[in-house]
């Protein structure tokens, strides 16, 4: 496809093409450090569109200090910006949400219309891990378990899929996991639809520990304090007529999402996970485009891992 259609000059796709090998030179340079794996406990990361920028900056800051997991498990962009710490990218997660974005702008009602997605899948999971800032597949199958969070369309209920051994099984999950409802179209993968993991199981300590850990590292993208509203909208039960039980998985969503906050907060207050979160109410939405609020809200999430090192090691 030609950069013309990616809504990019000739001038302009050079130059991020040029800015992704700065980050990649950056990467090289990080797995210089020691690497330090962290055993028998977990790393969960939520979701949250845009404001998973958060995550990236917790993901590099684990990097730079050579701090790896051997279970990760993600909720949409959870998992995509925790794909990256998999294949031990650091920086890329960061260059995807931030750089590429300003870029490419890849987030509109433009993409809505044309592909039936509010942002441009076509691109973030095609030129962008293929040609832009090609994604180190070597690296994330020598690294350790890689688990995703989707919403089966037909049940409502949450489905794990447990690291894909191709690229593009990598890809299509990710692009599953991903797919927010009302705003994008379901997910087919071998003939089952799927949406956005975030609807069933959005922060999967439960499924962490049922997985054989006493402990866990959660990253969360909402402060302390905050309470989950009903996210509910009626037209769900027009669009997604039929698929009761994704209707009824969307009717009772937030009370899910509350539960399991919940237990985080209670592992964490009984000294059996370390909870890293934004320290405020956040300025980023779920399709934030601003680079200056992402770029804040990345570095936030740095400085705050960065003070968490010494609990996570300690865990």
């Amino acid at each position: 496809m030609s950069t013309k259609q990616y809504g990019i000059s000739n001038h302009q796709y050079p130059q991020l093409r040029l800015s992704a090998r700065f980050f990649r030179l950056k990467t090289a340079v990080a797995g210089l450090r020691y690497f330090a794996m962290v055993s028998d406990i977990p790393l969960v990361l939520e979701g949250g569109g845009m404001r998973g920028v958060f995550t990236a900056g917790v993901l590099d800051r684990l990097m730079d200090e050579g701090i790896y997991f051997p279970y990760v498990i993600g909720v949409s962009a959870g998992a995509s910006n925790g794909l990256s710490y998999a294949s031990r990218q650091r920086g890329r997660a960061k260059f995807c949400n931030i750089d590429a974005l300003s870029a490419r702008n890849y987030i509109g009602l433009r993409f809505l219309l044309r592909q039936g997605c509010i942002m441009d899948y076509d691109y973030l999971f095609g030129d962008l891990p293929k040609k832009i800032y090609p994604y180190d597949f070597d690296a994330y199958l020598k690294s350790g378990e890689f688990n995703f969070v989707l919403t089966d369309c037909l049940t409502g209920k949450a489905e794990y899929v447990r690291k894909p051994l191709t690229f593009d099984a990598v890809l299509s999950v990710c692009r599953a996991s991903c797919s927010l409802p009302y705003v994008c179209p379901m997910s087919k993968i071998n003939g089952v639809p799927y949406l956005d993991g975030g609807i069933s199981d959005a922060i999967p300590v439960g499924r962490a520990l049922s997985d054989g850990f006493k402990k866990c590292v959660v990253v969360l993208t909402r402060n302390k304090g905050y309470v989950k509203p009903s996210m509910y909208n009626p037209v769900a039960g027009i669009l997604y007529r039929k698929y009761p039980n994704l209707v009824e998985s969307l009717r009772r969503a937030h009370e899910r999402y509350n539960k399991s906050l919940s237990y985080a907060e209670y592992l964490e207050s009984e000294g059996k996970a370390v909870v890293i979160r934004p320290q405020n109410p956040l300025e980023v939405d779920r399709l934030e485009r601003n680079p200056a609020r992402l770029t804040r809200l990345y570095d936030e999430g740095y400085m705050l891992c960065g003070r968490a090192i010494p609990k996570i090691l300690s865990l």
